[in-house]
């Protein structure tokens, strides 16, 4: 049986045939983000924990502590009809391949899981996994989204992949499936992480594109091939987008959203999160505003997630409204404006004297302004441009 250190030391120098043949067939085992079985496995190997789960029954079961007998019964089960050569067989006809620790292209940023990491990634799609893992965020949101949700969603995964970031995502309906199209639309790069096996289709109407997914960028999932998606896998899958990613951004989300459950596994992890804001009335964004009186950071677009998840000095273009002629006036002309009444006519001196300056300097201003187009000469007397004029002079000079 394989000792702690030394599957630790196994891990580290990188897994062998029969230690990435055990974590395959333990993906057919334990179910993903089980503690016990990530005890167990951390304890005991991939190898040891097969030998364990294969010996006769009631061989060694108080190795296996935390669960009961029928548990172990249970496990024991799978073990018996896990065929790993098999399942390596059949992800390797479509084109995919099974990522376990000590590989190179092992994200170890999933290592901050602990226990719950994943035993291993069955992965689709050429690009190297760990290294898109590096520059990688997780747009997530309501499946049954609005029009705003979903154009928000695309709009961000594109201006995101336009700058060099890898989209993740669970492929789902709604704000998953906006921001997968989002990236592939300008050509850029998206990951879709599944919660089945990577030859499943699931939602079955995103089958045109999971399939471009796996042609222009990556689909994997912690199961085996030909597993099917339930309920608590889904919730489960949703610590792997959080904990491969830099960040998650949630598009529309109720209050028992799954795509919150992303957001708190990612503040749990160190991650940055982030949600985009929708209308107060919006049951749809109440999640996202719940989320956002907390820890997380209002965005807007991939500028402003860049520039949170980014490096130093990837920052987002400062927000301002329009600049109005006047705001390029020198503090005098401003003064000369105000001194004018909104309506009706004034003299130069009664100009000054509300500017606090000399008449002369009052009088040079006012005919600069009136070649600008904000003031009129009547005689000796000035008046504001009236908002009718045909020039435009008076949305110049208006506030």
């Amino acid at each position: 049986m394989t000792t702690e250190a030394e599957a630790e030391a196994g891990v580290r120098a990188g897994a062998d045939a029969d230690e990435r043949l055990a974590r395959a067939a333990l993906t057919r085992v334990i179910e993903p983000g089980d503690e016990n079985g990530g005890r167990w496995l951390r304890k005991y190997g991939a190898r040891g924990l097969m030998d364990l789960l294969t010996a006769p029954d009631g061989t060694d079961d108080k190795a296996l502590a935390g669960v009961g007998p029928r548990r172990i019964s249970g496990l024991r089960a799978r073990a018996a009809a896990a065929a790993p050569e098999r399942d390596l067989t059949a992800v390797a006809g479509i084109g995919g391949r099974f990522v376990c620790p000590g590989d190179q292209e092992w994200p170890t940023q999933l290592d901050d899981l602990g226990t719950s990491r994943p035993i291993g990634l069955w992965v689709r799609g050429k690009p190297d996994l760990r290294l898109w893992a590096l520059r990688s965020v997780a747009v997530v949101g309501a499946r049954a989204c609005t029009p705003y949700g979903a154009h928000m969603a695309a709009s961000l995964a594109s201006g995101l992949a336009e700058r060099g970031w890898v989209v993740t995502s669970g492929a789902a309906y709604g704000v998953d499936g906006a921001a997968h199209r989002g990236a592939l639309a300008v050509d850029g790069a998206t990951v879709a992480v599944l919660a089945c096996g990577v030859d499943v289709v699931y939602p079955p109407g995103h089958a045109e594109l999971v399939r471009r997914i796996a042609a222009q960028g990556l689909v994997l999932g912690e199961l085996a091939p030909g597993d099917h998606p339930t309920r608590s896998r889904f919730v489960l899958r949703n610590r792997v987008i959080a904990a491969l990613t830099r960040g998650t951004v949630v598009v529309e989300a109720e209050y028992r959203s799954g795509s919150l459950v992303t957001a708190r596994s990612a503040q749990r992890l160190g991650r940055f999160t982030m949600g985009v804001p929708g209308p107060a009335t919006s049951g749809l964004s109440a999640g996202v505003h719940e989320l956002l009186r907390g820890e997380g950071v209002l965005v807007t677009d991939a500028a402003e997630v860049a520039e949170l998840v980014g490096d130093m000095g990837d920052l987002a273009p400062a927000r301002r409204g329009p600049v109005l002629a006047r705001d390029l006036l020198d503090p005098l002309g401003r003064r000369i404006l105000e001194a004018l009444p909104a309506r009706g006519a004034v003299g130069g001196r009664d100009i000054a004297r509300e500017a606090a300056t000399t008449a002369d300097e009052a009088l040079a201003k006012l005919y600069e302004l009136h070649s600008l187009g904000f003031v009129e000469r009547h005689g000796d007397l000035w008046q504001l441009t009236p908002p009718t004029t045909r020039d435009g002079g008076a949305r110049r000079a208006c506030p």
